[in-house]
């Protein structure tokens, strides 16, 4: 079923600007709770314990962002198993639910694609088949069920991730997706800094990055190295993941 969650193109497009993509008809698929609940995605209950985490993170986030301009955060960590996905999928659902903005989550973990997962989305169209051209933007697109929330998943891990991210095609995406609507924050998911250099192939196109480390399972030689590769870039924060708990997040 469709959902109004966008304008349509602007005047002038032609039909092979990713500027013409039409938005407006953008797919909804209602999640499952008990499945988001197995996931730790809990922004969307305002009487869940740990729903408060996130939208201080949500705060302070959209005050930094906003002082400086900026519309598009990369959410990364060290390594793997640090949490980042949920950071990044609860930080979407708060921005998209507390605030007027609309709140686009991005998968480009290409290598390890988890956000249709996480959420429960099972769509036949996905970031793979538009970056192929076998399908539109507005056919990847989903809505799960959230107001305002509109998410892009992968679907299918990619061997050559750097590549594809350094494209000249997933430039114009970004650009896109950042400057044609003024109330959007996109936010996308990327890999771990220390798996490949996926992150630093696209991270110069991304306004700020944000980065989660996971008590326990990132070595403090992990977090400097990766904060070091991170240097260049405009770091808005870090998430210290204490447990298995939402609710034991902390920002610094």
């Amino acid at each position: 079923m469709p959902v109004d969650q966008e304008t349509t193109a602007r005047d002038g497009d032609t039909p092979d600007d990713l500027g013409s993509v039409q938005y407006a008809q953008t797919a909804v698929v209602p999640m499952d709770p008990a499945h988001l609940e197995r996931h730790r995605v809990v922004a969307h209950q305002k009487a869940h314990p740990a729903s408060w985490a996130f939208d201080v993170l949500r705060t302070q986030v959209l005050q930094k962002m906003d002082e400086s301009g900026w519309r598009t955060l990369a959410v990364t960590s060290p390594s793997v198993e640090s949490g980042k996905t949920v950071v990044a999928i609860n930080l979407a659902i708060s921005i998209a639910q507390q605030t007027n903005r609309t709140a686009l989550l991005v998968d480009f973990d290409l290598r390890r694609p988890s956000v249709a997962r996480s959420l429960g989305l099972n769509r036949p169209k996905s970031l793979n088949d538009f970056l192929d051209g076998h399908a539109s933007l507005a056919e990847a697109l989903v809505n799960p069920g959230i107001e305002r929330f509109v998410v892009l998943p992968t679907n299918r891990p990619v061997n050559s991730a750097s590549e594809l991210l350094s494209s000249a095609k997933v430039g114009k995406l970004i650009k896109d997706l950042r400057e044609r609507y003024s109330d959007r924050i996109v936010i996308f998911d990327l890999p771990p800094v220390l798996a490949a250099d996926d992150v630093m192939s696209v991270l110069p196109r991304i306004d700020c990055v944000l980065m989660v480390v996971g008590s326990g399972v990132s070595t403090q030689t992990e977090v400097e190295e990766a904060m070091n590769r991170l240097s260049k870039a405009n770091m808005l924060g870090v998430i210290l993941n204490k447990d298995e708990s939402p609710t034991q997040n902390a920002y610094y």
